[in-house]
């Protein structure tokens, strides 16, 4: 269930003036902070709850090129570089590893799915390969299914989500930022049509520019200033195992299997691609602009009306700025798994892996994946609003892409030369007209 959760209590004050305030403690804002420190701007990040214990702390873990819509891949190229910097940027550890990752199919006819996107993505000299029928069994050691092939990605690798979060907050303090938690941001004002502070519930904070890097709720925050957001949430869901000697090295996934290597010796273990999606008020709110990804994506989205659909009817959807809000009624969502999912997850994997018949599960973990129409974040200024930038949407991909939407925004903010191009990610492209293209990707 979708319980309200409180932060344990901080009694932290809010300066009374800023440059930049961040909203959303998640992985995303945090390395938004550290790469605005790094630069020497002032920085304040606001989280309602704790640190990376909504989608941020709870995810696979992976950090991966291979798969990803070609529009993200030149930023991903980036993050994963910077992924190899931030310990010694930080002076700690954050749990990367490069480990590889695979995917498998049944079938060689099967790899033609990807073939498109294997052509699409040549220009970005990726080490993604092709793997023969003959040769997959490597990365599937002890497997009962012969495999008809795959790709694998030996630059590939995962992050542990329970540390990560937090060792990039941390890091960003170090540098200078104030991070903030148990303090919702209920809105801002504006002066001559300009940021000019915002209102928490622990006070205002003077600044020039506000981050929306709340997760699944920043289309909440920015319908309640009247900025269109289109975003929908689906449930994603893990199992934690307790160490096993499993001899499945890095990531890997294929037909009603995924599995992540752990740095505690267990393993992160699930089922590819099956998402409970609930019926709520936003899902005719945003029909219209998620038609091409419901085209694409059907198959893996299982519908229902769920105790979210009711809940998110009765949320408020406007409040004054002296009055509670939503974000401090609702601190930290930890849904109820799909349990249904993760027992079919589990018959799989003993089934595919004997090696892990006897294996313990420690937690079944879950978190609200914030979904945009065409699967790929907006990192972004608002133009309707000066000094209101965006960074939101993820879709599923925002663990690994953090550290580079983190420079990209700190670039935006800037005004440097941005590390990528950044119009693929910009919000205008929801409201101006644009054709909405979901890449079908198949992965």
């Amino acid at each position: 269930m979708n319980a309200p959760s409180s932060p344990q209590a901080d009694f932290s004050v809010t300066p009374l003036e800023t440059e930049v305030v961040i909203v959303g403690g998640g992985i995303v804002g945090a390395s938004t902070a550290l790469f605005l420190a790094k630069k020497g701007i002032p920085v304040t990040l606001c989280e309602k709850g704790v640190l990376g214990e909504e989608q941020s702390g709870r995810n696979w873990g992976w950090v991966r090129k291979m798969g990803r819509d070609p529009r993200e891949v030149p930023l991903m190229k980036l993050a994963m570089d910077l992924w190899g910097q931030l310990d010694g940027m930080m002076q700690d550890d954050v749990g990367f590893r490069v480990r590889g990752i695979t995917y498998f199919v049944n079938e060689e006819k099967d790899l033609s799915r990807y073939e498109e996107w294997m052509k699409e993505v040549a220009q970005y000299d990726l080490d993604t390969h092709w793997v023969s029928k003959s040769e997959i069994g490597k990365y599937a050691p002890g497997s009962t299914r012969e495999f008809g092939g795959g790709l694998h990605t030996p630059s590939d690798g995962f992050a542990e989500p329970h540390v990560a979060t937090k060792r990039i907050a941390r890091g960003a303090e170090k540098l200078g930022a104030r991070i903030i938690e148990g303090c919702a941001v209920r809105g801002f004002e504006t002066e001559g049509g300009k940021i000019s502070e915002v209102v928490t519930e622990k006070g205002r904070i003077k600044c020039k520019t506000v981050v929306l890097a709340g997760g699944i709720w920043s289309s909440l925050f920015a319908r309640s200033i009247d900025v269109k957001m289109p975003q929908l949430k689906m449930l994603s869901q893990v199992m934690r195992t307790r160490p096993i000697d499993g001899m499945l090295k890095g990531c890997g996934s294929g037909p009603g299997f995924g599995f992540r290597e752990r740095l505690d010796g267990g393993y992160n273990v699930g089922m590819r691609s099956a998402h409970a999606v609930d019926i709520v008020p936003d899902s005719f709110r945003f029909l219209k602009d998620y038609v091409p990804a419901l085209k694409n994506e059907w198959r893996a989205m299982k519908f229902r009306i769920g105790k979210r659909s009711f809940q998110e009817v009765n949320m408020e959807r406007g409040w004054k700025l002296d009055q509670r809000s939503p974000f401090e009624t609702y601190r930290i969502m930890r849904p109820e798994p799909g349990h249904k999912i993760l027992d079919q997850a589990t018959i799989n994997f003993k089934a595919l892996f004997p090696q892990f018949k006897d294996m313990q599960v420690n937690e079944r973990m879950s978190a609200w994946i914030d979904v945009t129409p065409d699967a790929i974040p907006v990192i972004s200024p608002v133009e309707a609003i000066p000094g209101f930038y965006i960074s939101t949407g993820y879709s599923g991909h925002g663990f690994g892409i953090a550290p580079g939407a983190g420079q990209l925004m700190t670039d935006l903010i800037t005004g440097d030369t941005p590390c990528v191009n950044p119009a693929p990610f910009r919000h205008s492209r929801f409201i101006d007209g644009s054709e909405i293209k979901h890449w079908p990707i198949g992965f």
